[in-house]
């Protein structure tokens, strides 16, 4: 433990973390900062490395890894590719090389068998795609920037990849109200360049910002780092635009914040993980951008025996809610096993070392002399209580970027581990991190590292274990156990990521029967046909 002087946090306003140059922000960032090996970059706008060396071995087919049938589509012909073509002159992909790119996730978990890639600029064209594709039985799959972790945005078996990649076109901006109307297809990080150059943010952040769409957050109703700010899409989507199976077009680009005419229709399509309709323009109320930024990354003190450390965890974020108020923005936390893979795999040096447990947190404000003078109260207070037994804090923006960086890029590095096995839960905070060391021991030698991470103020928990390779001995240890463990506490299985392919047949561990079956009656309505992303989201029926 460093001790530390009162005036410490007042006085080391910045990040001394050795690593080697380029290590913590590498290669070009966005949407083209891809890597030979790998589909999808993670998180793209932080590094331009692979994190699968090259030649890895080829994915096995979900129709073959997984107890799966094909129902009853009518497959591509001639003349559906000369349909096709018609309506989007040279943008119909048959490229066995391009289709086995979109064909993987970036997991490289699951991979379909698509002979078939449309790549449609705007609405009317994929209202023409559907269209025909309902009158010809063909099953679809709506593609983003295929950042997905369950497996709900590549094919199953054959169905035609819808892709919204050239679906990028911001439409419009009110630098009043903060209203962005955009194509489905734009990408997260360029949308965030862009409603930062006239003084607001997005009110979501995801480590994949560099590649995800705005389109796929919606539709999964992806969660990340803002939402204990700024809280889930449900509330900060104002409008949504959806191609409906059969190619009618539903049109509700409002940007009222309110609006209590009938059925609020748009949160049917949110989170519906592209099994409702395709969204192709969304209307998204973005906040002013913070004047003032902190992040301070920090150690906790060892605590009790049964879970190290946690009891310190939950403390500092209640004192951190109490004390920092209305600038609290991000309250992360990661164990010590998370920080030493981001060590081992990224090369990555943390600035506080020793600690079970390491929390980031992030106040953003309109005063940097008001903030800085709350979160330095705060450190000291803490770290004199002691919650804490070292950090640091970042003001500068390359700086802030480098903490987050420890936080964002775990995925990355468990990716480079092995096999893992990934778990997003929603649990009661007093039991967030409970399920890990009871993992622990229950899995043993069987398990490399079995670790927990998350979003400590939305009670969200990134749990992950890795291996050396698949194995259906492992997956039984965990599985169902994880879920029942889950359900016993009355939490849910799937808290931001959504449930897509991998996790649709855990839905009945946090969804009652009666719920399942109107969710069926949805989709009935919606899609009779069932051509909008099959196999995914909904339990298979016995």
């Amino acid at each position: 433990m460093l001790p530390w002087r009162v005036s410490r946090w007042a006085m080391q306003l910045s990040l001394q973390v050795a690593c080697p140059p380029g290590a913590l922000v590498a290669g070009k960032s966005g949407a083209g900062a891809r890597s030979p090996s790998m589909l999808v970059p993670w998180p793209p706008s932080l590094r331009g490395s692979s994190s699968l060396p090259t030649g890895a071995p080829e994915v096995a087919l979900t129709a073959e890894r997984y107890p799966v049938q094909r129902l009853p589509f009518s497959e591509v012909t001639e003349e559906d590719l000369a349909a096709f073509e018609h309506m989007l002159p040279g943008r119909v992909i048959t490229d066995p090389e391009v289709l086995a790119a979109v064909n993987v996730d970036w997991l490289r978990s699951v991979r379909g068998c698509s002979r078939v890639l449309l790549r449609p600029r705007t609405t009317e064209e994929v209202s023409r795609i559907l269209r025909h594709c309902h009158q010809r039985n063909l099953a679809v799959s709506p593609q983003g920037g295929n950042t997905g972790m369950v497996g709900g945005s590549v094919p199953v078996f054959d169905e035609i990849i819808l892709s919204t990649a050239l679906m990028n076109r911001i439409l419009s901006f009110h630098d009043v109200s903060g209203t962005l109307v955009c194509q489905a297809g734009c990408v997260l990080e360029q949308l965030g360049r862009h409603v930062e150059e006239r003084g607001f943010i997005m009110p979501l952040d995801l480590g994949a910002k560099g590649s995800c769409h705005i389109g796929g957050n919606v539709a999964t109703n992806a969660g990340g780092l803002r939402f204990l700010r700024y809280g889930s899409l449900r509330g900060t989507v104002l409008g949504l635009e959806v191609v409906l199976a059969d190619g009618s077009v539903l049109s509700g680009l409002s940007s009222l914040r309110k609006d209590n005419t009938g059925y609020d229709l748009k949160q049917l399509f949110i989170g519906s993980e592209g099994t409702l309709g395709v969204v192709t323009a969304v209307s998204i109320a973005c906040v002013p951008r913070p004047q003032a930024v902190n992040v301070a990354f920090l150690g906790l003190m060892p605590g009790h025996a049964g879970c190290p450390g946690f009891q310190e965890v939950l403390q500092t974020f209640r004192f951190c809610k109490a004390q920092l108020g209305e600038i609290l923005s991000a309250f992360e936390f990661l164990d010590a096993e998370c920080m030493q893979l981001v060590g081992r795999h990224l090369g990555l040096s943390c600035p506080v070392r020793g600690s079970p447990f390491y929390v980031l947190v992030e106040t953003a404000g309109s005063s940097v002399a008001h903030d800085s003078e709350k979160l330095t109260a705060f450190l000291e207070q803490a770290l004199s209580s002691g919650l804490l037994t070292d950090g640091t804090v970042a003001t500068e923006q390359r700086r802030v970027q480098a903490l987050w960086a420890l936080r964002e890029r775990i995925t990355e590095a468990l990716s480079r581990d092995g096999y893992v096995y990934k778990y997003d839960l929603s649990l009661p905070l007093e039991q967030l991190y409970h399920l890990v060391p009871d993992l622990r021991a229950r899995l043993g030698p069987r398990a490399r590292h079995v670790v927990g991470y998350g979003h400590l103020g939305d009670g969200n928990l990134h749990l992950n274990v890795t291996a050396e390779a698949y194995s259906a001995e492992l997956c039984a240890a965990l599985e169902p156990y994880v879920y029942e463990w889950t359900a016993a506490r009355r939490g849910s299985v799937s808290a931001e990521h959504g449930l897509g392919f991998r996790k649709k047949d855990v839905i009945g561990y946090s969804k009652p029967p009666a719920a399942l079956e109107l969710m069926r009656q949805l989709k009935g309505l919606l899609d009779p046909k069932g051509i909008l992303n099959p196999y995914k989201t909904l339990p298979t029926r016995a």
